[in-house]
């Protein structure tokens, strides 16, 4: 059974087994629309008791490819794929929060997802408070609320590159009878899978490791199926729903309950649907996800090491540096590897950043993460320079501060260039 395959198994072969004579990769459906021949039929679709696919929107073919695979490599009962990382953040909070209701999220996120959470829920009536991850858990425990109904947190923090303490988090998490939300784009399923971990729901922003290429947008959102959304605080889920025709999704879907009403509500009503074409190439970009995994890995901690060494770098910030913090974590949660990112600090602070980005030929000056291209960033002058200082220093965001997103290239010719432009700056 393809579930208990390996999932080096389960990136390459998961989820879909073509008959005689069908495409030996699952092929992309371009079309909005499917066609059926009875209204009884059309009427189990919309009264959600049939998935067969309708309008792309709600569902399609070669996006349910991807769904389905990337919840087998997680554990998880279902996915729900959206048309960007920051669609699936907001879809996994409004899913469970409404106005006048309230969310607390370790600070160190990545500024999209904290701007997302500091500026435009608000907006929308839910609160967010913001809590240093490395606090006690009886401190953490303050920053709840009556109305808080949900913890969020990074797998790795962007760019802080902080390890999450699941132990922690999800001992507080269920204390607070809350489900616990996991951003690990940086992880990727390879490297750490939050499931086992205690974590409820999973977003990434498949644009990232995923794809692997650059080349597409997309998100998507994991159910463990595991959380017990009859607390009495998720009427949401609980209570009928009066648009279709007063179903309790508890209680027609069980397990299922979070991310089918994900689909039939939020993605039905804001329509943060992934092209055909972008799953497509997400659903290739898991094939191949272990083995990028291993050798961005390997590559960022020979490039730390290296950079612990030069002379012109105060400091180097790498999860699988023995001396980092999060060692500890990254050996308990993250064993095949701390991922691809890594920062530094240069010395010369903010001009030597930006010089050092400008000047390097092979590594790319681009804002992305986790391509098979290397990637500089300096995020004071760039990515976070929407932030204030004080929300600049909260994410981990000093001035003197590189991100280096570390591809498959050859380590040697990555160092190279490292070098060359840290001589020039």
């Amino acid at each position: 059974m393809s579930d208990k395959w390996r999932i080096e198994t389960q990136a390459v072969q998961g989820n879909y087994t073509p008959a005689a004579a069908e495409p030996r990769t699952a092929p992309i459906c371009q079309s909005t629309t499917f066609k059926y021949d009875s209204a009884e039929h059309m009427a189990k679709l919309f009264d959600l008791d049939c998935a067969d696919p309708f309008y792309t929107r709600l569902g399609n073919p070669t996006t349910s490819v991807f769904e389905e695979k990337i919840a087998m490599m997680e554990g998880g009962v279902g996915a729900l794929a959206t048309s960007s990382g920051q669609a699936a953040s907001a879809l996994s909070i409004l899913n469970i929060c409404s106005a006048g209701q309230h969310v607390v999220s370790a600070g160190t996120l990545y500024g999209g997802t904290y701007s997302l959470f500091a500026n435009t829920l608000p907006k929308l009536g839910v609160e967010v408070t913001f809590v240093d991850p490395g606090l006690p858990l009886e401190e953490l425990k303050k920053a709840f609320r009556p109305e808080t109904r949900c913890l969020f947190a990074e797998t790795i923090g962007n760019p802080g590159l902080n390890v999450l303490d699941f132990e922690k988090f999800s001992a507080l998490a269920t204390a607070m009878e809350v489900p616990l939300i996991v951003d690990s784009t940086f992880a990727t399923p390879y490297l750490c899978r939050p499931f086992e971990h205690g974590a409820d729901i999973i977003v990434h922003s498949a644009t990232k490791y995923i794809d692997g290429h650059g080349t597409s947008l997309g998100g998507v959102i994991i159910d463990s199926g595991k959380f017990n959304w009859n607390n009495g605080k998720y009427p949401g889920l609980c209570e009928p729903d009066s648009s279709y025709h007063g179903l309790r999704y508890t209680e027609k879907f069980g397990p299922l309950a979070y991310i089918i009403k994900a689909r039939a509500q939020y993605m039905r009503d804001l329509g943060v649907t992934p092209a055909p074409l972008n799953s497509f190439i997400f659903n290739h970009g898991l094939t191949t996800l272990p083995l990028r995994m291993e050798r961005h890995s390997d590559n960022a901690l020979i490039i730390a090491t290296f950079l612990q060494q030069h002379a012109k770098v105060k400091w180097v910030n790498y999860p699988g540096l023995e001396s980092h913090p999060s060692y500890p974590l990254v050996q308990k949660y993250l064993s095949l590897g701390a991922s691809g990112v890594l920062t530094f600090g240069i010395e010369g602070g903010r001009e030597a950043g930006i010089k050092f980005m400008e000047g390097c030929k092979l590594i790319a000056m681009v804002v992305h993460v986790g391509d098979a291209r290397s990637c500089v960033l300096h995020p004071g002058s760039t990515t976070h320079r929407q932030l204030t200082e004080e929300q600049q220093m909260a994410s981990g965001v000093t001035q003197d501060l590189i991100r280096l997103s570390v591809g498959i290239e050859h380590v040697d010719d990555l160092i190279a260039d490292i070098n060359q432009a840290l001589q020039a700056s």
